[in-house]
């Protein structure tokens, strides 16, 4: 697909729509000048506390397969299976239609520090995680899931997350002489101890948010007139595959690596 975009040039905009956020632009040209030394690691998450059970939902009574639903078409090439409510109305609970965690929260949190910190596709990418609470259910996505993945432009970050806490970690990113922690109203720049005479702290109010609007004008205003896009295919596919990259190191707990050659996962 991102093949094919780039060889017909048609603008599509990637629905991470936090891109719109000014934020890790700023953060990212303050990177680039240097401002925090080389960067070398950072870390972000995306937790919840669920009460019952995570993404369930009670199915809708007036749903009939066959007469208001195409529930073959649903499946599309997914493994063929008898109807199932909880499959269609919770279907991010289930490895046939959803990455879980990683490809539902991960890529929203992911997408900010490849664009501040300018990065690819991961090099090598691990995972870990399981159904600790939530592990009765019914679901097969893990309730708790984390992943380390290491880039070629010489970061490694953490991405953290639980269903079944909402604690939060800070989210930043660590350079050599300082630290960028994003924040509600933006980020803040604090300096190393060491460093404390070369950097000067710094903090950056945001504007945009998620919004939406802003995503659809963005696009609207890339197609009439030549804007650059928040969000375009290449983030996206570099987003997503590292996710996905994540997905399947802890499906098959093993190391994955991307072969930028072939353009392929690959066992690290």
């Amino acid at each position: 697909m991102l093949k094919k975009i780039k060889q017909t040039g048609v603008t599509l905009q990637c629905g991470i729509q936090g891109m719109s956020d000014g934020t890790y632009e700023a953060a990212g040209r303050y990177i680039k000048e240097g401002k925090i030394g080389q960067v070398v690691m950072a870390q972000i998450d995306y937790s919840r506390n669920h009460l019952e059970d995570m993404w369930a939902k009670e199915p809708d009574p007036d749903c009939k397969p066959g007469v208001n639903l195409d529930w073959k078409t649903f499946l599309g090439k997914a493994k063929k299976r008898p109807w199932d409510p909880d499959r269609f109305f919770a279907w991010r609970r289930y490895w046939d239609y959803s990455g879980g965690i990683a490809t539902d929260l991960f890529v929203h949190r992911l997408a900010r520090i490849v664009r501040a910190c300018g990065l690819t596709t991961p090099s090598r990418v691990v995972a870990t995680g399981g159904q600790y609470v939530f592990n009765k259910t019914g679901a097969e996505v893990p309730d708790t899931f984390n992943a380390m993945l290491e880039y070629p432009e010489g970061v490694n970050v953490l991405l953290v997350s639980s269903m079944a806490s909402q604690a939060k970690i800070r989210h930043i990113i660590r350079g050599r002489k300082g630290t960028i922690e994003f924040t509600r109203e933006g980020f803040v720049v604090e300096p190393e101890a060491m460093f404390k005479d070369d950097v000067e702290p710094y903090e950056h109010k945001k504007s945009g948010g998620e919004d939406m609007a802003l995503h659809h004008h963005n696009l609207h205003n890339a197609i009439r007139n030549g804007e650059a896009l928040k969000c375009d295919a290449e983030m996206g596919f570099n987003v997503s595959m590292a996710c996905q990259m994540a997905v399947e190191s802890f499906r098959k707990k093993k190391s994955l690596g991307w072969d930028r050659r072939r353009q392929r996962v690959v066992k690290s």
